[in-house]
């Protein structure tokens, strides 16, 4: 027996009472259909009644009350079938009742963002995308981490330095990418900028923030913020800003390690008006973050970092939100260590006290959390919109194209298991958090995707296919779209290559291709996602909503031949297009075509 609940309208609607919820299957000979909650903490079974089908499957329905103990309801179905029972939870089928921890779920009060699932997603390390002025001399400058550095100034694309990865630059700044905006949103479709930090650092990667209430003056200062924040949004377009409130750098005022500042930091004296503003060790030493000396870790058991950081008039979370920045939402950066004492203690309460603040100040601002692990407990909507969705897509993706894990140790993951991977993820979360979730396939902190698969582009098409047609957000790190290649950080922060005639064209335009495709297909951004056939190297799913679908065919490994089965998608399709021209064959019930090694089918509805 097939069981199917797609998680969006018109299966999955919001009423006055409830929600609308719909079970679809390719049988009716049952003896009853129930819908599975726990309202009060206690099972209660509703029989659904039956409905108008969807294509060729049955329909029944019910009223599914909110959860009257918690904000998120949970919920299954429970279908009787003579003496046997088949039950379906958000991660599939099950002879029994399923765990809870896959059970569909809701949440009727903390909801993303509408916008955000319309996006295209490009993120920029500022210093290295474009320059926009030309680069002052800093040759005499000297930055101030775990121990003074002096700054090493670089010409534009010349090779990255290991043994200066933070204190290297190359000049790249606001301006720069204001300048390039014909090229991000006209030429390459990008709709939305996640910029990684831009407040005054002493690093080129500024984590380690001095000042968060200005531009770093090497960026271009306040004002290329509210210019570029102006030029964007006059095109449409937003802005995600990097908030790194768990730790500071050591030359931050509230810390002064290096006595910079007229200020009695909490490194210099126990009796700092700052002294409480950092977590210490029982010998009484600054933690840093994971260990590192140049970033000292904030404590939030201090009121006044509670006040500084989310609840104050002016506080660093609110500010930015505010006119002439407007910025669009906040990634936060690893969000998961930030707390009271030496530790991540009250961790959720915290990022719930942030999403309410961001909120307050501005209801359709996003709230992105950095995670690169599963992030199940922070997406559970009263928390974060979505995650840079590491564990949920980048992590099972490389496994399966590139044989690597998250530690770069080879992994061999069959098709099914990749599959099976992606799909415990979606189940653990409401849909409505799983379609704002950030996809990536690399970022400033990983090797580059276009590396990982020995700059084969034929497979770097088939990753970007799944970047933009899996759910979530696509975001493309800088430079992807042209070929760049890195290794692990600093190798993946190199400079974007201006002279196109060293772009990889193919890719590129294959990018633009599936930017323009995603946003004329309305299934890509807000559809639900079905699994329609698995083979040893290659796989088929849909996205769909009653309207129409599209199917995405991708294949890691040598040519195949494909057999799609289309009786159980919830809508009837008369007519499909290949987008490529690949010949096929199609009934009602089937699709079949050769899918090419390394290659990728979309199919589409007329």
């Amino acid at each position: 027996m097939f069981l199917l609940h797609p998680a969006v309208a018109p299966w999955l609607v919001r009423t006055e009472h409830g929600w609308r919820v719909a079970l679809l299957a390719d049988r009716n000979d049952v003896t009853a259909v129930y819908l599975r909650s726990q309202p009060d903490n206690e099972e209660a079974l509703l029989k659904m009644h039956i409905a108008e089908p969807s294509g060729a499957l049955y329909r029944w329905e019910a009223i599914l009350a909110q959860d009257g103990g918690n904000v998120v309801t949970r919920y299954a179905f429970k279908v009787l079938l003579g003496d046997t029972q088949v039950w379906l939870a958000a991660d599939g089928q099950h002879p029994h009742l399923p765990p809870e921890e896959v059970h569909f779920r809701v949440n009727p009060r903390d909801v993303p963002p509408a916008w955000v699932r319309e996006q295209i997603f490009y993120q920029i390390f500022p210093d290295r995308f474009a320059r926009g002025r030309v680069p002052v001399d800093r040759s005499s400058e000297t930055i101030y981490g775990s121990r003074p550095y002096p700054v090493v100034q670089k010409n534009w694309g010349d090779p990255i330095d290991p043994e200066h990865a933070s204190n290297s630059f190359y000049g790249g700044d606001l301006d720069g990418i204001r300048r390039q905006l014909d090229y991000l949103h006209g030429e390459l479709g990008v709709t939305a900028l996640y910029l990684n930090p831009v407040f005054t650092a002493g690093s080129n990667h500024k984590y380690d923030t001095e000042d968060y209430y200005n531009v770093d003056p090497h960026f271009g200062g306040n004002a290329a913020l509210a210019d570029l924040s102006a030029a964007l949004h006059e095109r449409g377009m937003k802005l995600v800003l990097d908030a790194v409130v768990n730790h500071t750098g050591t030359n931050h005022p509230w810390f002064n390690r290096w006595g910079r500042h007229n200020t009695v930091g909490a490194y210099q004296s126990p009796e700092s008006p700052w002294r409480s503003f950092y977590a210490f060790d029982e010998n009484d030493q600054p933690l840093g973050w994971k260990g590192h000396a140049s970033l000292p870790v904030l404590d939030f058991a201090s009121l006044a970092v509670r006040a500084a950081v989310y609840e104050a008039p002016d506080a660093i979370l609110c500010y930015w939100l505010r006119p002439p920045y407007s910025i669009d939402g906040w990634r936060l950066d690893v969000i998961h260590m930030l707390g009271e004492g030496p530790g991540a203690d009250n961790n959720a309460h915290y990022v719930r006290e942030f999403r309410r603040a961001i909120r307050a100040e501005s209801p359709d601002a996003y709230v992105l959390g950095e995670h690169f692990s599963e992030a199940t407990r922070w997406l559970q909507g009263e928390q974060e919109d979505g995650a840079m969705n590491y564990y949920g897509f980048a992590h099972p993706v490389r496994a399966w194209m590139a044989q690597l894990d998250i530690s770069y140790q080879p992994i061999r993951l069959s098709t099914r298991e990749f599959e099976q991977w992606l799909t415990r993820a979606r189940a653990s979360i409401p849909y409505a958090n799983q379609l704002a979730q950030l996809n990536l396939l690399g970022s400033h902190d990983t090797a580059r995707f276009f590396s990982l698969l020995g700059t084969d582009t034929r497979r770097m098409k088939v990753a970007v296919s799944l970047l933009f047609a899996y759910p979530g957000v696509p975001c493309i790190y800088y430079g992807d779209e042209i070929g760049l290649e890195g290794w692990q950080d600093p190798d993946c922060r190199r400079c974007f290559d201006w002279n196109r005639d060293h772009w990889n064209r193919t890719l590129f335009e294959y990018f633009r291709a599936m930017a323009t495709m995603r946003r004329a297909r309305v299934e890509w951004r807000h559809g639900a996602y079905q699994t329609l056939a698995v083979g040893d190297d290659w796989f088929a799913f849909a996205r769909y909503t009653d309207q129409q679908a599209s199917i995405v065919a991708v294949n890691r490994g040598s040519d195949a031949v494909v057999h799609v089965p289309l009786q159980t998608l919830p809508l009837r399709v008369e007519h499909w297009r290949e987008v490529s021209g690949q010949p096929f064959n199609a009934t009602l019930d089937q699709l079949s075509f050769e899918l090419a090694g390394a290659g990728v089918c979309i199919f589409l509805s007329s």
